[in-house]
């Protein structure tokens, strides 16, 4: 386990494909030329954290999804906002509460696409984004936080040209890319003392918002450090 509080492992990088949602339905779209990563999450080098349970309905806003005290993702039309909403429940946890990997990304997935189509594939991306379960022992052993500092979040300019490209009717009305960049923050202890860390991360959310669904969804994440540009 290093000072630096870094995952067991790196993240292999993905190749040009970008999976859009069609009425509810998730297809591949092979975007030639436009470096636009995929969304189908890519395997960690270690065993991934399992992925957490499927959820068929959204919770009222007012009850998490998870455990008690971990908050659901707001009810909101405004797909920065609400990307912005799921970043910042993804890279927030803290080892010492006696959560896990599943519970924090329970909140995270509770509001997949509402037909559940997408949900298999997002449990599976969700999943990427939290160390595999050997890290996360380590990282309680040295009562490790973490949380998100974000930087810019933005609809990449490679999204125009995925609807563009686009047969009429293919992509559900409402359906956003918002790609994130930011800070990764970690604190802990090693040896008796506070040590700190610091790593930049980029990602993208694809959500689907009005009007096709009253408040966004989360359809699928990206790769983390494979954003859509």
């Amino acid at each position: 386990m290093s000072t630096d509080f870094a995952d067991a492992a790196p993240r292999k990088r993905g190749r040009a494909l970008l999976i859009a949602g069609i009425s509810g339905t998730i297809i591949l779209l092979v975007l030639v030329g436009l470096g636009v990563y995929g969304l189908i999450a890519r395997p960690h080098e270690n065993t991934p954290a399992p992925a957490p349970t499927a959820s068929e309905q959204r919770p009222p806003a007012s009850t998490p999804s998870g455990p008690s005290d971990l908050m659901p993702l707001p009810r909101t039309n405004d797909p920065i906002r609400y990307a912005r909403a799921v970043a910042v429940s993804l890279f927030t946890w803290d080892t010492a509460s006696g959560l896990g990997p599943a519970d924090y990304g329970q909140v995270v997935l509770s509001d997949a696409d509402p037909t559940g189509t997408e949900t298999p594939g997002l449990a599976s991306d969700i999943a990427g984004y939290f160390p595999a379960s050997d890290a996360w022992r380590q990282l309680t052993g040295h009562a490790t936080t973490q949380h998100l500092t974000i930087e810019t979040a933005v609809v990449p300019d490679a999204w125009a040209d995925a609807v563009a490209q686009a047969q009429p009717g293919q992509l559900a009305a409402g359906t956003t890319a918002v790609t994130i960049e930011g800070t990764r923050q970690r604190a802990g202890v090693w040896n008796g003392q506070p040590v700190t860390s610091e790593h930049p991360v980029a990602f993208t959310v694809f959500v689907v918002c009005a009007p096709t669904y009253p408040t966004c969804h989360l359809l699928r994440l990206s790769q983390l450090d494979n954003p859509l540009r």
